[in-house]
């Protein structure tokens, strides 16, 4: 079908975008209602990927594997995320935000942001008319896509069914997949979206290749704005004095999956420099006894 607006459907899908998460925030500024947050953000990625390949309209199968995997990656992550406040109920992060329009509508703004800038190379490939045949960044992508969606999944399902157990109240969890990690859906997530630009990459062209700001983007925001930062931050209020907890975490990786009795005897250095343990994530962690 061509062209729509610009040739690489960027100011499109930025229209359709910010249109689409003003209509939410209209819903919950008005009705006070916060259940749809999650549930807008995920749909909205697949809005543009849909979008986007039915308007170019090549159906090149690059272009259809790739929006497939972020529908099948938005359809699962938004049901769950929706049936699980559902079921638990308000969503804190917004008990400082309830009838404060200014905290609101930048949370709103920067969740625009977020769909679109890591959307970027799914955008580009279905505006591509550029078909070269599969090569191996497309079957690396792939797998990486695979292996992080697969551990997104099945870690939000473990930490769900810990939470569930009535004798697991006001426990961290420290089951399957998170015995490895403390985050092990946020390392699927940012898996994921890498793999998504992996097989990108064999269409892209000169400027086209800053659709890696995507992943990056991503990467950036769950190690030190909204992800991790946060998680840790309440997990250490509430637990920090706990001596199971502090073992935990001191033997734990942060994001890479690592078997604790390898990872618990790293050196501290390296665990900042090659296994991303910051300092600040222990900001709110009691000192005394703490050792890296």
């Amino acid at each position: 079908m061509g062209t729509v607006i610009d040739s690489h459907f960027l100011a499109l899908t930025a229209i359709v975008t910010i249109g689409y998460q003003f209509a939410f925030f209209v819903v919950t500024a008005l009705l006070k209602f916060d259940k749809v947050t999650d549930f807008a953000g995920s749909t909205n990625f697949i809005i543009l990927a849909v979008l986007t390949l039915v308007l170019k309209g090549t159906w090149h199968f690059r272009q259809v594997v790739l929006s497939a995997l972020v529908v099948i990656w938005g359809l699962r992550l938004a049901l769950f995320l929706l049936m699980r406040i559902l079921q638990w109920g308000e969503d804190r992060r917004f008990d400082e935000m309830r009838g404060k329009l200014g905290k609101l509508a930048v949370f709103w703004t920067f969740q625009a942001v977020w769909v679109w800038t890591v959307s970027l190379p799914v955008t580009i490939v279905n505006a591509s008319g550029n078909n070269p045949s599969l090569q191996a960044a497309d079957i690396a992508g792939w797998i990486m896509w695979f292996i992080g969606f697969s551990a997104e999944a099945a870690a939000d399902q473990q930490k769900l069914t810990f939470k569930n157990f009535p004798g697991n109240r006001g426990k961290w969890c420290n089951v399957g997949l998170w015995k490895y990690t403390r985050h092990p859906n946020y390392f699927g997530e940012i898996l994921l979206w890498w793999g998504i630009f992996v097989a990108a990459s064999p269409v892209l062209h000169g400027a086209e290749w800053l659709v890696i700001s995507g992943p990056v983007f991503l990467t950036l925001l769950l190690l030190f704005v909204s992800g991790i930062p946060l998680l840790e931050d309440s997990a250490d209020k509430k637990f920090g004095n706990v001596a199971d907890y502090r073992l935990y975490k001191r033997v734990t990786s942060p994001l890479i999956p690592l078997p604790p009795a390898v990872y618990g005897n790293l050196p501290s250095w390296f665990k900042t420099f090659f296994l991303l343990e910051f300092p600040f994530y222990s900001r709110n962690l009691p000192q005394e006894g703490l050792v890296w």
